[in-house]
């Protein structure tokens, strides 16, 4: 009875085994009848359109087409391949297409023309232009509103990277004749005024003030001081001598 059940078990055994050993038989066979028709797909990025077609080729696959947008890129040269459809190391039916996107290279943008424009107006044409502005200076300069654009570097027309720096110089207003301050102390006000007047010269403050030993009437202090720039609208201020006290 014993030596029975053990060769009965062994049947079944050995019955399992040769299911086994025929699904797995099967399983390979499909395995490979599949595969057989399939290649994965090889990278073809940072190639040029022709190169692309020549290893797809090889690899029994082809181009499908370009991507009609292509993208910037500051590694991959314009004109070569930035990414494909599928993606490389896809396991696709050998005759399949793939898709390029191509690179369109380092993105520029021209730097646009801010000649005579004022400095606001600059900032925001700038702005609009995915720039910024860079270092401002100023200088007179005849024939120029003051605070519009004289110059500019990098020059109008100029490809540069987005968010560069554009310098500006700026127009200042042209500066009025200019004068050397004069030495008044100790002249006589009543001779200095009418000189000031007639030049057209602006007197701004004139305070009288008490000096022992001074006659009335000299001038005593001034500003601007001797030897000063001085134009037709700064102010002449002086401190003029008297017998008596101003009430204040």
């Amino acid at each position: 009875m014993g030596r029975k059940l053990l060769r009965a078990l062994g049947l079944l055994a050995y019955a399992a085994l040769v299911v086994l050993a025929f699904t797995l038989a099967a399983y390979l066979s499909f395995s490979f009848f599949v595969r057989s028709g399939v290649t994965p797909v090889p990278s073809v990025v940072g190639m040029t359109r022709a190169e692309a077609a020549n290893v797809l080729v090889g690899n029994g696959l082809a181009v499908r087409g370009v991507a009609s947008k292509g993208r910037y890129d500051d590694k991959v040269p314009a004109g070569r391949g930035l990414r494909e459809i599928p993606e490389a190391r896809t396991l696709v039916k050998r005759g399949s297409g793939v898709q390029l996107v191509l690179s369109l290279g380092p993105q520029r943008i021209e730097v646009p023309d801010l000649a005579a424009k004022a400095f606001p107006a600059a900032q925001v044409t700038l702005s609009g232009s995915g720039l910024v502005v860079g270092k401002t200076l100023s200088a007179f300069i005849p024939g120029h509103e003051t605070g519009t654009v004289v110059a500019q570097d990098p020059d109008p027309g100029t490809p540069v990277p987005p968010a560069s720096q554009v310098d500006l110089l700026l127009a200042l207003p042209m500066p009025g004749e200019r004068y050397i301050m004069p030495d008044l102390v100790y002249q006589q006000y009543d001779r200095v005024r009418p000189f000031f007047e007639r030049e057209k010269f602006r007197l701004g403050t004139v305070k009288f003030e008490r000096y022992e030993g001074v006659a009335a009437g000299v001038i005593l202090r001034q500003f601007p001081l001797p030897g000063h720039p001085l134009s037709h609208d700064d102010p002449v201020s002086l401190v003029v001598a008297t017998v008596e006290d101003i009430p204040g």
